[in-house]
């Protein structure tokens, strides 16, 4: 295969690939953003430090997991806070890996509760050599609502913090924006009005993962008790593209990094593909190590070659323009499923679901143990197909519907 350029700029800084570390538990230390430099990481986002006088004082244990059926798990409940170890060691740590490896991107993450203290914490974490700052507005689990998420759902804070941050440096500023929030756009703007020069979203949202219904508390119990915390892995992925999507749509020319859920190749092409273009990873991390780098970079320059596409740059954004408003769908016509009995295994799946769930445009041939479609019931919503566990039913036919015109054949489905 031919080489694929992975490189892109973000902020006018020059990235190998788009993948870092995002700032949170897989980038605590010296020793482990060196092995993720080491293993071909583009960059690594620092886990946030606060002022060296805010002290971290971590409730234990502090993670818990949203499973589903076979799956490790699909979500991933994290109570964990700015990096608990001392400020000064978080600096010279930050020193030493841009000292040891000074073509790599080194990104500190910041979060402070004064503007004070994001002046201050701009000057020292500058003086490591970083090269460039992430503002964290968005962190659901701290002790204080002077600090994280509840800063992000500020306009006037992220302004203020931002502007706060730039006294302090000379460094390009990303947000880090929090989705906690019904419409980030107006924190983001402020953001940038403040002298941010891009846009990290989305952070962990706020949840409870599990009970435990012997105890009656939230999970992770601590004493007996348990608290709202940070969301993420797979399950936060589409919360995380449609607010990429809203940023890359309703601000011109904002470069963002894309964060949330990231696990494979496809999903960094997914946030790529809607405008962002430098990308973090934390919870597949955790769950399967610093490795999974060499399936991502392989993967996505497969997929470029796949496209045509030499660079990567001429991914980003490539699919915003086809998320449309809901009112300006195309609306006129219908798709029948259409069924591959070879492939069926008479499960019933389809029908259940149908009936119960849909249309009850199913019946169920008893002695064939096989569907029937009823296509005068049938409005094409194909829950019969996303259940099937053969995958045996596809996209069928196409018609207009009444009272409109137009050609089924030019209809694009997949």
């Amino acid at each position: 295969m031919a080489v694929k350029d992975l490189s892109i700029d973000f902020l006018g800084v020059h990235f190998d690939n788009p993948f870092c570390l995002a700032s949170s538990p897989v980038g605590n230390c010296y020793e482990m953003c060196r092995k993720a430099y080491q293993a071909g990481w583009g960059g690594v986002y620092f886990k946030s430090v606060a002022p060296a006088s805010f002290v971290i004082n971590e409730v234990s244990p502090r993670f818990d997991t949203l499973k589903k059926e076979g799956t490790d798990f699909v979500g991933f409940k994290n109570m964990e806070q700015t990096s608990e170890r001392p400020f000064e060691d978080s600096m010279a740590d930050m020193a030493r890996l841009k000292k040891e490896f000074p073509n790599k991107v080194l990104i500190a993450s910041i979060m402070g509760p004064t503007e004070a203290d994001w002046t201050e914490l701009a000057r020292r974490a500058t003086a490591t050599g970083a090269d460039m700052l992430e503002l964290n507005f968005s962190c659901p689990q701290m002790t204080t609502h002077a600090m994280g998420s509840d800063v992000g759902t500020n306009p006037e804070l992220c302004e203020k913090y931002v502007a706060a941050a730039k006294r302090g440096t000379n460094l390009p500023i990303v947000a880090k924006m929090t989705p906690n929030i019904t419409d980030m756009v107006p924190s983001a703007e402020a953001a940038l009005r403040g002298g941010a020069a891009g846009i990290s979203a989305i952070n962990t949202v706020k949840s409870i993962a599990n009970l435990d219904l012997q105890n009656l508390v939230g999970m992770p119990m601590i004493d007996g008790k348990s608290s709202v915390s940070g969301y993420s892995g797979k399950a936060v992925k589409p919360i995380a593209l449609r607010f990429v999507n809203e940023l890359y749509k309703r601000i011109p020319g904002v470069q963002i990094s894309g964060i949330g859920g990231i696990e494979t190749w496809e999903d960094a092409a997914e946030f790529i593909l809607l405008g962002a273009r430098n990308l973090q990873v934390c919870t597949a991390i955790m769950e399967y190590g610093y490795r999974i780098i060499d399936d991502l970079t392989s993967g996505l320059a497969y997929y470029m070659k796949e496209r045509g596409v030499d660079h990567l740059e001429d991914l980003v954004g490539l699919a915003s323009e086809n998320m449309l408003p809901a009112e300006e769908l195309d609306r006129s016509y219908k798709v029948y499923p259409a069924f591959d009995m070879d492939k069926c295994v008479g499960c019933g799946r389809c029908y259940v679901s149908c009936y119960d769930g849909a249309h009850q445009a199913l019946a169920w041939d008893e002695e064939k143990r096989r569907p029937v479609l009823d296509r005068e019931r049938c409005v094409g919503c194909h829950l019969c197909a996303l259940v099937c566990p053969a995958h045996a039913i596809s996209k069928g036919d196409v018609v207009i519907k009444p009272g409109f015109a137009g050609d089924p054949a030019a209809k694009k489905v997949c």
